[in-house]
Formats: C-alpha cells, sequence, structure tokens
C-alpha cells in the first residue's frame, strides 16, 4: 500500500503480535464525525426498541469498489458463502477466513451492478480484499473510499439508518410517491426531498429497518426530510456513545480477533504488504484472558453463527480447514452483567481505598480494540465474553461471550474476570483483576421482530 514500513516489520520489532498488540496505547475505537449524544445514550438507546433511530454511518466505515466483468468470481475466491447468485440490487454479509479456517472480517457487499460490488465495513474486510485484489487473475479493478477518522471534506456517498418500530411509517411518509416493495436484504430506489435514494432492507439491534444511502451532495436535503418528519415519529439520531451498543443487543460480535497476526504461513505476504501504520497496525489486545498462543484469541465463523454463511459448493481460502473442522466447539452467548456487582466495582475503581478495580465506562466499558475477559464456572474457565456495553433496554451490562458447548445453559450463573492483569498500557490504571457475576442469556437478547421474506 505503498508504506516503507510494514505491519510485519512492526511485529517483528516488538518482539511479536501479542507483544506488538499488548503494548499499544489505542484505547476503545472512536466513531467520527458526530458527537457523543445528540440528546442522550439513554434515550437513544430505547428509540431502536420503541420509536426509531438514526444511525450515522457516514464517517467511520471503509468502502472499497469493486469493478470489473470478474468481480463475484475475485470475491467468490475468499468468501465462504457463495456470490455467484448475486445479483444488481440485492446485497450479502461476507465471510472471509484464513487458510486455517479462522475468521478475518465480515463485510457487507452491496451489488450496484453485474460488475459493481460495493464492500462497506471495518478496515479489515477492505485490506484483505484489496491485497488479494492487487494480485489476482480476475479482471479486477480496486477504489477505496476511506472512512473519516482522518477528517476530510466528502466520500463517494453518504449512508445513515433508520432502526426500530417507526422506521418503515416514517419512511412512507417521506418517500415521494409509494415506497415500493424491498424483501430483506434487498435495495430499492426512491426519491427523498427530490433526491434519487437507495436503501438496504435489514435489521440492527434486532429491529427492522432500512439502510439508505445516495450521493454525498444530496444529503443535506435528505436529512432536513427525514429530520423533519421525525419529530412526529419520535426519531432520535444515535451520538458516538450510542453507535457501538447497538449491536449487542442483537448478539452480532462486531470486533472479533482478525487471523491475521499468525497462524497460517500464507499470511505472512498480507502482513509484508499492509503498513505498520493500518489499522491492524495500531489496534490493542486488553483484557483478563491472557495467552502466549495467539491462536487462542481467533474465532471460527461456526460459533460466531456463520454456520449458514458457509458453503462448500465453491472453492475458497480456507474452504478445506472448515469442511475438516465440521462444527462448532464454542457457542455464542449473550450475559447479562450483575448490576449489584458491577456497581461495586465502579465504586472500587474511583473511591480512595486501595487496590482500585478497573473502572467501567458506560455505556461502552470497553478499552480496547480486541478485548478477550476470561469467564469462570465453578473455578474453571469456559470460554471468553468479547464485546461489551451498557442496555437501557435491558437495565444491565451485556457481553457477547464464546462458552464452551457442555457449559451453555440459559439462566445459569458464570464468572466473568473484569480488569486487565499486568498492563503495560498507560491507558490502563493500575487495579486488580475482579469477579462480576452474570447470567447467561441467548442471542439475540430479545426475540427478533426483523420479517425476512
Amino acid at each position: 500500500m505503498g508504506d516503507t514500513i510494514s505491519l510485519e516489520h512492526r511485529i517483528n520489532a516488538a518482539g511479536g503480535a501479542l507483544d506488538m498488540l499488548r503494548d499499544s496505547q489505542l484505547g476503545h475505537v472512536i466513531f467520527p464525525g458526530i458527537p457523543p449524544e445528540f440528546t442522550n445514550w439513554r434515550d437513544e438507546q430505547r428509540a431502536w426498541k420503541d420509536s426509531v433511530v438514526l444511525f450515522e454511518q457516514s464517517y467511520h466505515m471503509t468502502e472499497l469498489h469493486l469493478r470489473g466483468a470478474d468481480v463475484k468470481a475475485f470475491i467468490s475466491s475468499l468468501a465462504t458463502n457463495k456470490f455467484s447468485d448475486l445479483t444488481p440490487m440485492r446485497a450479502k454479509q461476507l465471510v472471509m477466513v484464513d487458510h486455517t479456517g479462522h475468521l478475518i472480517s465480515d463485510a457487507i457487499v452491496f451489488c450496484e451492478a453485474d460488475d459493481f460490488l460495493r464492500v462497506v465495513g471495518p478496515p479489515t474486510a477492505s485490506n484483505w480484499l484489496q491485497y488479494n485484489a492487487e494480485s489476482t487473475h480476475f479482471q479486477v479493478e480496486v477504489t477505496r473510499d476511506e472512512n473519516m477518522i482522518i477528517p476530510r471534506e466528502r466520500r463517494d456517498v453518504f449512508r445513515f439508518q433508520l432502526q426500530g418500530p417507526n422506521a418503515l411509517p416514517l419512511l412512507e411518509e417521506i418517500v415521494e410517491g409509494s415506497l415500493p416493495e424491498i424483501k430483506f436484504f434487498h435495495i430499492g430506489e426512491f426519491k427523498i426531498a427530490g433526491q434519487t435514494v437507495r436503501a438496504l432492507r435489514h435489521g440492527m439491534a434486532g429491529r427492522p429497518g432500512f439502510e439508505i444511502y445516495g450521493p454525498w451532495d444530496y444529503q443535506q436535503a435528505v436529512r432536513e426530510r427525514v429530520e423533519e418528519a421525525g419529530i412526529t415519529f419520535d426519531l432520535r439520531k444515535a451520538g458516538s456513545l450510542t453507535y457501538p451498543t447497538a449491536a449487542q443487543e442483537s448478539g452480532w460480535m462486531p470486533r472479533p480477533f482478525p487471523a491475521i497476526y499468525g497462524g497460517s504461513e500464507e499470511m505472512r505476504g498480507f502482513r509484508e504488504w499492509l503498513p505498520a501504520k493500518s489499522f491492524e497496525g495500531g489496534a490493542s489486545l486488553g483484557g483478563s484472558f491472557v495467552s502466549d498462543t495467539i491462536s487462542d484469541y481467533f474465532v471460527e465463523p461456526y460459533e460466531l453463527g456463520y454456520g449458514p454463511l458457509v458453503h462448500f459448493d465453491h472453492d475458497f481460502i480456507g474452504r478445506d480447514a472448515l469442511e475438516e473442522r465440521g462444527g462448532k466447539s464454542r457457542t455464542k452467548v449473550t450475559l447479562e452483567w450483575n448490576n449489584e456487582d458491577v456497581f461495586k466495582v465502579m465504586r472500587q475503581s474511583v473511591g480512595s481505598d486501595r487496590p482500585r478495580s478497573k473502572f467501567i465506562a458506560l455505556p461502552v466499558p470497553m478499552y480496547a480494540t480486541f478485548e478477550y475477559d476470561t469467564v469462570m464456572m465453578n473455578g474453571q474457565p469456559i470460554g471468553i465474553s468479547q464485546w461489551s456495553s451498557y442496555s437501557s433496554n435491558a437495565g444491565a451490562v451485556l457481553s457477547t461471550a464464546l462458552l464452551d458447548n457442555e457449559s451453555v445453559e440459559m439462566g445459569s450463573e458464570v464468572t466473568l474476570l473484569w480488569g486487565e492483569p499486568n498492563s503495560r498500557r498507560r491507558t490502563v490504571e493500575e487495579h486488580e483483576v475482579v469477579g462480576i457475576r452474570a447470567k447467561i442469556a441467548p442471542v439475540p437478547y430479545f426475540e427478533k421482530s426483523i420479517k425476512r421474506d
């Protein structure tokens, strides 16, 4: 990517990938372009359950544009799910693994035309796709539309989601003419405020909704119309504090540890291509789960709930490893943290008594890019807890966890170890690791109401 210092160089200089990640001073990844709160994060959270919320997505996600006659064949060579049946005005979730069958990243692919795919998601997905596109024999051209962590004037498109029980009535109110019928994960086109936009029908936070996008210059008129009509439907805009909590109730794991730092030897070329200043090069690893074996942090598609997105009817990187593995060894669950324990830890973290406990920030307790906390039952480790946030709808801190299959019983109590032992990072205060009781709950936490027809 044109950088003289590669990720591989940085890893070697740090003495290994785990040392590099544990020494990183980066905290929880920020969401740029919007204020922490438009109103207050408690009511912004409640909006996706009770009314309608606007999630801003114009600034933090990376876009990769793939053009050419072979775009579907190219992306199929990397995807666990098949793309041969993807047609214009439809979208698919993209799941990619390394040669050992461990997850690299996922993203959403928008099929704008037979020869144009728009990949939207984290930089981990775009980086892996771009690396492979630059050396593929398929006819593919790549252009990159970076996120706006570093601010600039414009991007290709603006993008926001309307989610919640009032999302459909609001959209029907603002669309000029009648709203076209849009099936689940299909894309519709219509006009708002005289501007032609597109919308993907899907769901987030376990609620039905629409992801609206269009040319950058159209957004002011579109936004004004949405917000004007939104008053009647109790529209709330989600700030940067609220946005990262939206995945919690639906159980999607937004940032699993990508299998690029070790594992298969085939990933070395990617690390030599990827700049040290990339997202992967600056990321941090935190939490109470500490292992010297990097593969202990890797995850598989099956345990993340992506089993239905693994298709063996085409060749792709990692196919043989996934086929040989077959099933999942861990089950994804929600952990509902005990409020009494949470508030006790919060008191201990700010009081004058020593030792202190690790501070729990609300609504997002996480303090590292990749955060893994040990989960215990009957004194034995049974898995890891990863993404966590406070849910006003649940009235508790929730986290998404991967637990040993035999340990999963809904309603059972476990203990989450909270803190980072022997932390090397100045962003983490001196503290002791403590236990927080939690109850095993389903994924998604609330029953979904997304209609998939």
